[in-house]
């Protein structure tokens, strides 16, 4: 980093809106992120995404379901793993290559889903990260998954600057 006028060290550009570099990174390490559901956030993902289903939308056509009730869209719920991996970790400048998904459980309005994305496997050489993901409510695993992402070195970063 060179200083600038004042003599004060300047952040590269790249990483000063970057995320964990794959050298950051450490089998093991988490972040978290918590939401709790609202009636609009269905009605506006809902409009995003074009899924009217009424099982999220109509509470007499919900009732009569086996889930007695309306029920989050699947995709909400997992769109919120992203929120994790585009912004805590590897955050910022990362790549979604693929995410598995496997639903265990319902989420309801109100429910707070609680997202974890943990290190699972580094390939540095390749610039990959394989993450665990999990959403819960409560102790109740909701959804469950891995995801493969690309994340920046330093070297890269570096030879933006």
């Amino acid at each position: 980093m060179s200083p600038d006028a004042s003599g004060h060290r300047q952040t590269p550009p790249m990483e000063r809106y970057h995320g964990y570099f794959i050298e950051d990174l450490a089998v093991g390490q988490s972040a978290f992120f918590g939401k709790t559901v609202t009636d609009a956030d269905i009605v506006l993902f809902s409009g995003v995404s074009g899924d009217t289903n009424p099982l999220h939308l109509n509470k007499d056509f919900a009732a009569s379901t086996r889930f007695g009730g309306p029920i989050v869209h699947g995709m909400l719920t997992a769109s919120l793993i992203s929120t994790v991996v585009g912004t805590r970790l590897p955050g910022p400048g990362c790549v979604y290559v693929s995410q598995s998904l496997k639903f265990r459980a319902p989420v309801r309005v109100g429910d707070t889903v609680q997202v974890r994305a943990t290190v699972k496997e580094i390939i540095a050489a390749k610039g990959r990260v394989i993450l665990e993901t999990v959403c819960s409510v409560g102790d109740t695993v909701v959804l469950e998954g891995e995801a493969h992402v690309l994340v920046g070195s330093r070297a890269q970063a570096d030879a933006a600057d």
